[in-house]
């Protein structure tokens, strides 16, 4: 089947046009609270046992609905960094279709050209020619001329058969992506809607929390917090952690503890809000290194080190599943963008159970 220039630059400018990437808020999770000191967590008046029971049991779940937002979440943002790789793919193949049907249309015309000077010629035998021919060694010239035109008219029309073989190509290439881009977007728009079901629900049972009840809760929440990180530090850890941060590692912890009081927000990436991985991803981009978007790559493509061998700039990872990393930042604390609700803290590195450490400079020697 031919396509004319016309369909093919239609085809081209419309998959240009498709090429639109879904934006919406986004980002990942963890609590807050002011960073714990080291020693057990003051007492306070006992509150009712059963009640008592009762707000634990909210905390729990209010845990777990969280993180099921957070896992939520770096499946967004993955499918959004996803994407906007698929988009550029796209638009570069466009752009490779419009220059195929222009130098298409080039080879057209100069094989028309050709086609027209063989036409001029007459279509008679040589031996009749060479007959007719008042100098034999003209003739003989000119055709050994029209040899050398025939082969060039040969190598045009396979060069013609080239450039129409690498626009079928394109256009196949870009109709697959495009058809990869869609499946992509509806990903991200089931994880949006994972992400919005969790944290109506978390809202929801925090809503019907009386004022007291809120207080108490966010009381247990620091005293959950301060417990494990009291426990963290009991083990010796800060007696190993005194390693000093690389210049592009200073320069990370400087952008995310200055993004401090800023909200959190899911599948945010700043300047006005955070979701935890865009809080250190943008960080360490503003401190010349470009690394991977979500928690879970984060955790899967950067260098590994032993909690021990933490250096400020160094990224914690959380929960057995990644869904929340940290920025360490020395003396045994961390600053990281929470969860729905709150906002960018700093928080002791041990507040939360820690799935390992990784190193966005791992090149850079030690200091």
């Amino acid at each position: 089947m031919r396509t004319g220039k016309h369909g093919l630059m239609t085809a081209a400018v419309t998959v240009v046009c498709a090429v639109t990437v879904l934006a919406a808020p986004g980002t990942a999770f963890a609590d807050p609270g002011p960073t714990p000191s080291r020693g057990t967590p003051s007492a306070s008046p006992a509150p009712d046992p059963g009640r008592a029971k009762d707000l634990e049991a909210v905390r729990k779940k209010l845990d777990s609905l969280y993180r099921a937002a957070a896992l939520a979440t770096d499946e967004y943002n993955a499918a959004e960094e996803k994407a906007e790789k698929q988009n550029a793919e796209i638009v570069e193949l466009a752009k490779k279709i419009v220059k195929g049907q222009e130098k298409l249309d080039r080879l057209k015309d100069r094989a028309g050209a050709a086609a027209r000077a063989q036409y001029r010629t007459g279509g008679l035998p040589d031996e009749a020619k060479l007959m007719l021919s008042d100098d034999p060694g003209d003739f003989l010239d000119g055709s050994g001329r029209v040899l050398q035109g025939q082969r060039a008219t040969k190598g045009l029309l396979g060069e013609l058969s080239r450039a129409q073989e690498d626009l079928k190509t394109y256009a196949a290439d870009a109709s697959a992506r495009f058809k990869k881009l869609e499946a992509n977007r509806k990903t991200k728009a089931t994880a949006q809607k994972k992400i919005e079901k969790q944290i109506t629900a978390a809202e929801k049972l925090e809503s019907e929390l009386a004022k007291e009840e809120k207080e108490r809760l966010a009381k247990l929440e620091r005293e959950a917090q301060a417990k494990a990180q009291t426990a963290w530090l009991d083990s010796g850890i800060l007696e190993d952690l005194d390693r000093e941060a690389t210049e592009r590692g200073r320069k990370a912890v400087e952008y995310a503890t200055a993004q401090i009081g800023k909200p959190y927000q899911w599948g945010a990436e700043g300047p006005g809000s955070y979701d935890c991985s865009g809080l250190t991803s943008q960080a360490w981009i503003a401190a010349g290194q470009t690394i991977p978007r979500t928690s879970q790559e984060q955790w899967k493509r950067l260098t590994r080190v032993d909690v021990e061998d933490m250096r400020p700039g160094d990224l914690i990872i959380y929960f057995d599943d990644a869904s929340h990393v940290g920025m360490y930042v020395g003396d045994g604390s961390m600053v990281h963008a929470p969860r729905p609700g709150r906002s960018i803290t700093m928080a002791g590195a041990g507040t939360m159970p820690i799935l390992g450490v990784v190193r966005p400079d791992p090149a850079t020697p030690d200091q």
